[in-house]
Formats: C-alpha cells, structure tokens, sequence
C-alpha cells in the first residue's frame, strides 16, 4: 500500500480550513435567524453643545444657530490704521554688541524691538528717544529713531 502524500501539519491545515468554514456558516445562520441587524437609529452618532459623541440627539433648545456672516475662515485683515506720530519712549535694553535693543512707549508702555539699522544717532539704555512704529514680521519695530536731549 501507498502511502498518503499528506504530512501530519497539511492535515491539521486542513482540518482547522473546514472548521473556520462550519464556524463562519453557524454564524451567518445565526445572525439570519435572530434578525438583529443595527437599525440606522441604532449607528447614529450625535454631537452634543460641548462638541462630545454622544448617542442621543441634541436638545433642540440648546442649538445655537450661526450666520455664515460672522464667520471668518481666514486670518482676519489688519486694520487700516492712522498714520504714525512720532512717539516718545525710553530705552530699556540696547546691546551695541549685536546691535538690538528695546524701547518702552511712554504712551501705551509696550516694549517695541529696535535694529542698529534704524537708528540716526547711537543710543544707550535710559536715553529718551522719538520713534515711529512699523509692523514687523514677529512684532511691531521702531524706526527713524533720534535721542532726545
């Protein structure tokens, strides 16, 4: 007699293949004979007014309505402001080294950048000085800086 071409793992491959098979058709008959599908009530998911999933729907009385006006999607367009003054202002910090320091308004007491380039006389820290501010790209920046004696 001949022996079978099947080793004893191909048998067991084939074995676990035909069981995987039966459990898949038990389960299918199964869900068919029970009927429990989800109904589309039963998948709905719902926002509730602090932006959580919830399985309810929300309380008509807490919707709040938005006009497509007052919403902004970009960033928001600086204002057009009025030409600059001369302000006055203080030096607080100034490296001669690296050639930037700092001015505190006198007015609204902001601490603006200032650049060696800006400058038409050299100053140090404590000299009063007038300046016009510019929009920088990290921030506002005096220029046309002259000490005050």
């Amino acid at each position: 007699m001949a022996r079978s071409q099947d080793t004893f793992t191909k048998r067991e491959r084939e074995k676990q293949r035909v069981k995987k098979q039966e459990d898949k058709r038990e389960k299918m008959k199964e869900r068919k004979a029970n009927g429990k599908s989800k109904s589309l009530d039963d998948m709905m998911a719902y926002l509730d007014e602090n932006g959580n999933l919830t399985n309810k729907p929300p309380d008509p009385r807490k919707v709040k309505i938005f006009r497509q006006e007052d919403m902004q999607i970009s960033v928001p367009k600086s204002e057009d402001r009025l030409p600059d003054l001369p302000r006055n202002g203080t030096v607080s910090f100034f490296n001669t080294q690296k050639g930037f320091g700092f001015i505190i308004d006198a007015e609204t007491r902001e601490r603006i950048f200032v650049h060696v380039n800006d400058l038409s006389a050299p100053i140090q820290e404590n000299d009063k000085v007038t300046f016009l501010i510019q929009n920088g790209p990290k921030g506002l920046l005096a220029t046309d800086v002259t000490h005050v004696k």
